[in-house]
């Protein structure tokens, strides 16, 4: 029986001969895909991903800048004004907060594989095209390996980097979750004469937002999604690599996707319980812990997207006051976001309530920060079952290399448990 280790990944282009593991670890934001987790796939051959979802408070906790508590300074005088228009990013510490995460993260890269940077379209942070362009931008000026484009259709994204001396060297690829998604951005960036160096299709039991409707995720699936692609790219005479996403739990798993003609897996959720991983220990055991009755797709992510998370994460009815002058990253160019909206219609329905609880939607920047919303892939109820528990009834944790390893190398589904 063949293995992961059995496949190479390797990128089209003229000269272009590196192969890799095929094996990439998602971008899990905020800081749960810290850059020790990306530096570990990297050094093992595959390709980490580290994410710039609220890059400025990574930036605080990594350096000890002060972006978040300057900006809160700075539009204090808004925190309890319901309109959140005038709270803008500073364009210049935004290029300042990539640089610094994405650079420090380069210069301390080993081995032969690659890292690339996870840049979700949703966050629009009351100026989604130029912030947007300064990430972009500023990831290729720190260095960074390749970028890959999430949590949108991202049809002008391309051209936010065209003019960048890198912009036809760095790795560029595209999540989509339907081969229509694919067509959409091929068609909108043909006059730029770039394609994407890789498409990573993300199926309906992966972690996090989906590109699914709320009511209807569950009817698709992952390989057929793959074919779908494969088979539009084929018609196209288009060679770019496929990476299968979402529900990938063991190398067997990862083969299956190999042999359909997947270039290559991404996977997440079994790294979220990897010492390297950025979420506190005590989250890492509820992930442990759960059944498969405690994970739930939902509403409550402003972005509009459905989200996949533990029925028991805290964010969920929490009805804190939105903090947009400290963070902000949802708002959209009007400086409006859904929470907002939800938040001030329970409070003008309990105007004498000293805590009032919002179902509907949460703050998510500030639940992200605080590890508050426990975002999950769909297997998160089988970690349990790839380490072993302790007399206390808490589960070891594991090393990355361990779990990179079992994917690389196991056959027969089987995973690999801790010596």
């Amino acid at each position: 029986m063949k293995r992961v280790d059995d496949f190479r990944l390797r990128f089209p282009g003229k000269g272009s001969k590196q192969e890799f593991v095929p094996i990439m670890i998602g971008g899990m934001g905020v800081d749960i895909s810290t850059a020790e987790l990306a530096l570990e796939a990297a050094r093992l051959g595959g390709i980490g991903h580290i994410s710039d979802a609220m890059v400025q408070t990574v930036s605080d906790r990594r350096f000890k800048t002060r972006h978040v508590k300057d900006k809160l300074q700075q539009y204090k005088y808004n925190v309890t004004n319901t309109e959140k228009a005038e709270v803008q990013f500073d364009l210049g510490r935004l290029a300042e907060a990539t640089l610094m995460h994405i650079g420090k993260t380069m210069e301390a890269k080993r081995g032969d594989g690659l890292i690339f940077v996870n840049c979700m379209e949703k966050l629009t942070m009351n100026g989604a095209r130029e912030t947007l362009r300064v990430r972009l931008n500023s990831a290729l000026d720190a260095g960074i390996d390749g970028i890959t484009l999430s949590a949108g259709l991202h049809l002008g994204s391309f051209a936010l980097m065209q003019d960048h001396p890198r912009f036809r060297d760095a790795k560029l690829g595209i999540i989509v979750s339907s081969a229509r998604a694919l067509q959409l951005f091929l068609r909108k960036n043909a006059r730029l004469d770039r394609l994407p160096d890789y498409v990573i299709v993300e199926g309906p039991l992966a972690g996090g937002h989906l590109g699914f409707g709320l009511e209807d995720w569950m009817k698709y699936d992952l390989a057929t999604l793959v074919g779908e692609v494969l088979a539009y790219l084929k018609s196209e005479h288009l060679d770019i690599p496929v990476i299968a996403a979402g529900g990938i739990f063991t190398g067997s798993d990862a083969v299956n996707f190999m042999e359909l003609g997947a270039a290559g897996v991404q996977v997440a959720t079994r790294f979220t319980v990897t010492r390297e991983c950025g979420l506190p220990d005590k989250v890492k055991q509820e992930y442990f812990k759960a059944r498969e009755e405690d994970i739930e797709v939902n509403g409550t992510s402003p972005t509009g997207y459905p989200m996949r998370m533990l029925k028991g994460s805290p964010g969920i009815g929490d009805g804190i006051r939105p903090n947009c002058e400290a963070y902000g990253y949802l708002l959209d160019d009007k400086g409006h976001c859904a929470y907002i909206d939800a938040y001030n219609r329970e409070v003008a329905l309990h105007p004498d309530a000293k805590k009032i609880t919002v179902m509907d939607k949460t703050c998510l920047c500030t639940q992200m920060r605080n590890f508050d919303v426990w975002t999950c892939g769909q297997t998160t109820y089988r970690l349990k079952d790839t380490t072993r528990k302790a007399a206390d009834g808490s589960y070891e944790l594991l090393s990355a290399e361990h779990v990179f390893r079992d994917y690389q190398y196991s056959t027969d589904n089987k995973i690999l448990l801790p010596a």
